[in-house]
């Protein structure tokens, strides 16, 4: 308790700087997870995925970041154990932090696509047990955590298949996909914009006062939908629509999904913002609400105002430093992607992470995008697959986990030493 007293200002500083850093690891592995797809696909260069990237990854952090931060902030550990020694909790979140941000940084550097997720569970859980042991550690928490690891990538590889497979028959495997892309396009567009829509009400404008019932927010999304649809379908047979599609039937059916391709760019980088900004900054709230009550452990506080916005800031610097290398890896490296395949995979992955949101459950991004780039290439034949790049992207995670705790138990030992 005296550590808090006489640190509590420099501990916050410390901390909110260790934040910062991982948040820059996020931008720089995780979100470059999120729009590799699209620049893969040829959807967008590089240069416009940051942009995107920085727009909605702050809107998603901002706007839809607190419920998932609840959960990595008080749900892997039990805080009860801490209550006599919160200088102990204090240190080990901050340990926790630096060792994830140093983990993300040496992955993105060797342009592995890494799990911020498990990084930072694995370093909580590290420093747990060399504290108080086992029973800090909340383990039917972590077994959901766990869980999710292997259902999501599932699920998502579900939904691009339907997806991807959904094109095929309608569209691409058709006496005319021209034509029918221009029929079946805005029904896509819709899909898409009811999903964003119920996504931006349910989550985020909860946090700007405004609190719809789930049939208003379901019947606005549906009305946006349907005039997304009508628009749409305007809009495929426009002359500018003509006018901009490549030349060659294919091209002008690609170009369709294009621009889906973008509308769900946008909506991954907003789901991968609400979901993974909390691996950054529920650690640092958990800090600042120890020292902010004074060495008390609270079961609910309100975040600091500065901190979302803190995470936002790091996760888009980091994607424009070094979110290039792993960009590559998920973009090129799995399977050949064009703009109907990245949308599929991206559209299921969206939906699978705002989903997990949600439900507070801190999923793996990069696990999910991975399994609908999977269900893609499943449907399109194994042979469609980079079965030595998907086995070293395994090992990584793999790698991950025990990495996290490592690092941790070692900065958690020069922080005890520097403070108590």
């Amino acid at each position: 308790m005296e550590v808090i007293q006489q640190y509590g200002t420099l501990l916050v500083i410390i901390t909110a700087a260790f934040g910062f850093f991982m948040a820059f690891g996020v931008g720089a592995n995780d979100v470059s997870n999120a729009m590799g797809t699209s620049v893969g696909s040829g959807t967008i260069t590089a240069k416009q995925a940051i942009i995107i990237a920085m727009i909605f990854e702050c809107a998603g952090a901002y706007l839809a970041g607190g419920e998932v931060t609840e959960t990595i902030k008080s749900g892997v550990l039990n805080p009860i154990e801490y209550v006599a020694t919160p200088e102990i909790l204090a240190l080990g979140m901050m340990a926790a932090l630096f060792s994830s941000g140093l983990w993300l940084l040496i992955a993105s550097r060797m342009g592995w696509p890494v799990s911020t997720t498990h990084t930072i569970i694995g370093a909580i859980i590290g420093f747990g047990l060399i504290t108080v042991g086992p029973n800090s550690i909340d383990w039917s928490a972590i077994r959901n955590i766990v869980g999710s690891w292997f259902i999501t990538p599932v699920i998502a590889g579900v939904v691009a298949y339907g997806i991807f497979f959904s094109t095929q028959k309608l569209i691409f495997d058709t006496e005319k996909p021209l034509r029918n892309a221009q029929k079946y396009g805005p029904y896509y567009m819709g899909l898409t914009i009811f999903i964003l829509s119920v996504v931006t009400m349910i989550k985020g404008l909860k946090h700007v006062g405004l609190h719809l019932t789930g049939s208003q927010t379901f019947f606005i999304s549906l009305a946006i939908s349907a005039l997304s649809v009508v628009a749409s379908h305007f809009y495929f047979r426009s002359k500018k629509f003509r006018q901009t599609v490549k030349s060659g039937t294919f091209g002008a059916v690609e170009k369709v999904f294009s621009i889906l391709m973008l509308l769900t760019a946008c909506a991954m980088a907003f789901a991968h913002g609400s979901n993974d900004v909390a691996n950054a900054i529920g650690p640092l709230s958990a800090v600042v609400s120890i020292v902010d009550n004074g060495g008390q452990i609270m079961a609910k506080s309100p975040l600091a105002w500065w901190i979302l916005p803190l995470g936002a800031a790091g996760i888009a610097l980091g994607l424009i430093v070094m979110g290039y290398k792993v960009m590559a890896t998920i973009g090129t490296g799995i399977t050949d992607l064009t703009p109907s395949r990245g949308f599929s995979a991206q559209f299921a992955t969206a939906t699978t992470v705002v989903l997990a949101s949600g439900t507070g459950l801190p999923i793996s991004t990069t696990q999910t995008l991975v399994g609908a780039i999977l269900g893609i290439g499943f449907a399109r034949g194994i042979a469609a697959l980079n079965l030595t790049v998907i086995r070293n992207i395994i090992a990584s995670w793999v790698i991950t986990l025990p990495a996290g705790a490592f690092f941790a138990i070692l900065i958690y030992y020069v922080l005890h030493a520097i403070f108590i």
